[in-house]
């Protein structure tokens, strides 16, 4: 829901950065494997109870997650279709580890609420990746929310609200069950408007 707003106050000095890191010869995958193992290693310091170590790493990695398409169209050969791939793929297993890593700080109390997160976000992420490939298949234009390498529809779980809760759950983790259930909420909701979406969009 926010990810626009957002996209819109942060881009310039995003772009600034990206400009120097593809004369400097930096990759866009190099970014967003930078940017996977920066998550990775978030969610190791979360399992350990790290906190506050897990919230700033966690930052970095979001904030190569929005560097790599900036370099990407920096670079002189542009953006690939194995960089969308490898964006989309590796997004998915940060925003899984999140939650897991939350599980294994206490499985006793934390284990229902975070595998009730985690099927939310399955399913979900099954929507948004169908709605993009059939919405390809129709034509309809993936740039419709900026340049994208597959279309991005909106709702009330994006990537926006999604970091704003990981990091309030590291501010508060005693806090991770109430937060976990109200995000599945929300990401259920984003969920079945996107199947209205679909029933408008596909059906004939």
């Amino acid at each position: 829901m926010l990810d626009n707003r957002v996209r819109s106050i942060i881009d310039p000095a995003l772009n600034a950065i990206a400009r120097n890191l593809a004369r400097a010869g930096v990759s866009a995958d190099g970014v967003t494997w930078t940017g996977f193992l920066l998550g990775l290693t978030a969610a190791f310091a979360i399992a350990q109870g790290w906190f506050l170590t897990g919230a700033a790493v966690l930052l970095l990695s979001r904030l190569c997650d929005g560097l790599d398409g900036a370099v990407a169209r920096e670079s002189t050969s542009g953006g690939s279709d194995l960089g969308g791939f490898l964006d989309i793929v590796l997004d998915f297993a940060f925003y899984g580890a999140i939650p897991f890593a939350f599980i294994l700080t206490d499985p006793a109390t934390n284990a229902v609420a975070g595998g009730a997160l985690l099927l939310t976000f399955y399913v979900n992420g099954a929507s948004f990746l169908t709605f993009a490939l059939m919405a390809e298949k129709r034509g309809i234009d993936p740039d419709a929310r900026g340049s994208k390498a597959l279309l991005y529809t909106a709702g009330l779980a994006e990537g926006t609200e999604t970091i704003a809760v990981f990091l309030a759950m590291c501010l508060f983790p005693a806090w991770f069950v109430p937060l976990a259930w109200a995000f599945a909420a929300i990401t259920v909701v984003t969920t079945a408007t996107r199947f209205v979406l679909a029933y408008r969009t596909f059906k004939d």
